[in-house]
């Protein structure tokens, strides 16, 4: 694609002419900015005063002008602007920097072209970009900024060429690429043989939408078709539903497909075994055309000639040393800053999951223990690696990929080289270094709210800087972990440790309570079985392998004593001045488990405060059928949990990432009550929120969630970004569709 470029050096003439009072922006580009970055509201206040600055400024006229009049040649009426960034600190380990930034669509006008220009530019200030600079030790003098110009064609599909030394593979969307860069849609996959052009395996994706340049004037797009329009983005992109033919078809035809596996193989004979090609094929006049639209060398080291296949639990890519531990009980300690691979991982093991660098299992699925813990955590991960321990010896050089599952054995030197860890959008096809920003000026405001799932106080600040609304999931039987210190909560009452216990408890809620105020924390009660936590179980409990087993709220009815400690622990943070503290009962199987409870919440004094909220998880089918009174018994909101759900319903164990394709979230009967679970909720008066894995992992479902009127999202730190988005693209198509109805009448 042709292209021109906007330097380094106009970005920094622009920041010179920034006229403000404020001494902060008057320096630039000369300030350093060091700011705190553990103050959360003083790093969101710093850069949203920066890129409003910014913003509000003006693009010399003769600037636009140039460059209006250079974009013009092509004739085409939308542009891309892609942000690029060097940075003269050579001696200096930076990683990979290109995540925090991406590439801005406008229409080819001036006006446009000054806005995108500017929003360009301003996204080195946001929160996210602050902070990582900050981390490592860069000043702003030594950042360059450039940005590339490019013109958008409308495309017939778009996709990726990925190689390495065992082979290639394309993945492909119909349309533009936007789709695939905003993880909308899973794309079609073909796996190349090595230095061939034989397709040895290819998989058909799940293509709801497409992306093509917006042209009001367009027959295609006339009045016929206007019912397809999901949405119009900056008056230059045109979201639309594919029609169910088409999603059931491949974006590459027969003839087309050949086309970019030889285009591929030839930049991999003439640049190297390691590549990224992003290609696109367009129409023009009774021919059709392929376009390299960008070609890049991957981020981690060639991998060896061998490999393992599991399933990507926890997105990056990492390289270090193999530490096997096999099917061995929980280790006492695990090398620091190694590739950890064990049969299975329970929740005790957390404590040692801390300074890892990544993580392989022979078992689990999605939502298996070790999945949860290696999300939150933001180390790469991958499951259900079958014969892993046996296939890997400790003291190998891995490179684990947890994006596509897979494992290779890597025959050079290189250090460790950790590729993205909390990002897993594909920003420019590369995944991005730290955490989400707070919403930009620049971003659509949503009414739904987006929480969090959380666990450990050492995540707090990085979680902060989300555009989240609170916890939506705190999970204690993790929380805890890090001060049981290998014993049973019962073992510490049977030994007189009463006080202790309840003041550590109540420190690490605090912790959360204080971080997040006045956004609300909901504090999910313990809730697991004697198999999830084999080195903390006590002779009282069964060791029954059961899905089931006894854990949840009949657990509290068979021994109260952690339950009650619970309680205190949660008014103790109450008596310290925090409102925001909520309940949420797990595993509730009948109307008379969640009564108990309630009891018990009244005796400890937690209702006194009008703020408190006692919630409850939808997790278990019977919750369908008795709603109507829960709500009548006093619960004041419900969260539904789709990972046991899903279990239940389907009669899946979510352990066994074998079965992986049939425990899909979006099986109809569990999208059927789902809805249900929402209806019922809303006819009942009270808020329904959704912490399980399906909104994460399925970001299509969340426009049905956003229809049936889910009132908020709780998803892993890792999700945030890309969850936002899908809420803020769901709500506007709702208005959209309200908007024409309306206009129909």
């Amino acid at each position: 694609m042709p292209g021109f470029v906007v330097s380094a050096d106009v970005w920094r003439q622009f920041l010179e002419t920034l006229n403000s009072s404020e001494s902060l922006v008057a320096d630039l580009p000369y300030s350093s900015l060091h700011l705190d970055v553990a103050n959360w509201q003083q790093l969101q206040q710093v850069a949203g005063r920066l890129r409003q600055e910014i913003i509000s400024a003006n693009v010399p006229q003769h600037w636009v002008s140039t460059i209006f009049q250079a974009a013009q040649t092509w004739e085409k009426k939308c542009l891309i602007l892609r942000p690029t960034l060097a940075v003269s600190a050579a001696s200096q380990v930076i990683g990979n920097i290109s995540g925090l930034l991406e590439s801005v669509f406008c229409p080819c006008d001036q006006e446009a072209i000054a806005q995108a220009l500017k929003q360009a530019w301003s996204q080195l200030f946001r929160a996210r970009s602050l902070l990582y600079w900050q981390n490592v030790g860069i000043n702003l003098q030594q950042i360059n900024l450039a940005v590339l110009v490019q013109p958008v064609e409308n495309a017939i599909a778009s996709g990726l060429f990925n190689a390495n030394t065992l082979g290639a593979d394309i993945e492909a969307t119909w349309g533009l690429g936007v789709a695939i860069t905003n993880g909308e849609v899973l794309p079609d996959v073909y796996y190349i043989q090595d230095k061939t052009e034989v397709v040895r395996e290819r998989h058909l994706g799940n293509k709801i939408l497409a992306y093509r340049v917006h042209d009001p004037t367009s027959v295609a797009f006339g009045e016929s078709q206007s019912k397809s329009v999901l949405m119009i983005d900056n008056n230059c992109l045109l979201a639309y539903l594919l029609s169910e033919e088409q999603q059931k078809q491949y974006a590459l035809s027969k003839e087309l497909l050949p086309e970019v596996i030889v285009l591929g193989n030839q930049l991999v004979r003439e640049l190297g075994t390691k590549l990224t090609m992003k290609w696109t094929i367009t129409q023009e006049a009774s021919s059709t055309k392929l376009y390299i639209t960008q070609v890049s060398a991957p981020l981690s080291a060639i991998p060896g000639s061998y490999f393992i296949k599991g399933i990507g639990a926890a997105r990056g890519r990492v390289m270090a040393t193999a530490y096997v531990i096999g099917s061995q009980p929980k280790p006492a300690q695990i090398p620091q800053g190694v590739i950890l691979i064990a049969s299975a991982i329970t929740p005790d093991w957390l404590p040692l999951l801390h300074d890892v660098a990544g993580i392989i299992t022979e078992q689990g699925g999605l939502t298996s223990h070790a999945a949860i813990l290696s999300r939150e955590l933001g180390i790469p991960a991958i499951v259900n690696a079958i014969n892993a321990t046996n296939l890997i010896q400790t003291g190998e050089r891995l490179l684990l990929d947890g994006d596509r599952g897979e494992v290779y054995r890597s025959r050079g030197d290189e250090g460790v080289e950790e590729i993205s860890r909390w990002g897993d959008k594909r920003v420019e096809e590369e995944r991005k270094v730290i955490s989400s920003p707070p919403p930009s000026h620049s971003q659509s405001m949503i009414a739904t709210q987006l929480l969090v799932n959380l666990s450990q106080p050492s995540l707090i600040s990085k979680v902060q800087v989300l555009p989240v609304d609170g916890v939506g999931l705190l999970r204690s039987e993790l929380m805890v972990l890090n001060i049981l210190d290998g014993q049973n909560p019962h073992a510490w009452l049977l030994d007189g440790r009463h006080t202790e216990l309840l003041e550590l408890w109540s420190d690490q809620i605090m912790q959360f309570a204080s971080a997040f105020a006045p956004r609300p924390i909901f504090y999910r009660s313990l809730d697991w079985r004697p198999q999830d936590l084999p080195s903390l179980s006590d002779n009282r409990q069964s060791s029954s392998e059961s899905i089931l087993g006894e854990h949840g709220t009949l657990s509290y009815l068979r021994n109260p004593a952690v339950f009650e400690l619970e309680l205190a622990a949660l008014a103790a943070v109450q008596k310290r001045g925090y409102s925001n503290i909520h309940l949420m009962l797990p595993f509730v199987r009948t109307v008379e488990e969640f009564v108990f409870c309630r009891r018990k919440v009244e005796q400890a004094g937690l209702t006194q405060n009008s703020h408190f909220q006692l919630w409850m998880m939808a997790e278990v089918p019977s919750v369908l059928f008795l709603l109507p009174e829960y709500i009548k018994a006093g619960v004041a909101g419900i969260s539904i949990g789709t990972n046991d759900l899903t279990q239940l319903i389907l009669g899946v164990d979510r352990e066994q990432g074998q079965l992986g394709s049939v425990f899909d979230e979006r099986h109809p009967a569990v999208m059927g009550a789902i809805a249900q679970l929402i209806k019922t909720a809303k006819a009942g008066g009270i808020p329904c929120s959704i912490c399980g894995q399906a909104p994460a992992s399925y970001p299509e479902i969340i426009d049905k969630l956003v229809e049936w009127g889910i009132t908020s999202i709780s998803v892993e730190p890792e999700a945030v970004e890309r969850t936002y988005s899908a809420i803020a693209r769901a709500e506007q198509r709702l208005i959209l569709a309200a908007a024409r109805k309306q206009l129909g009448n």
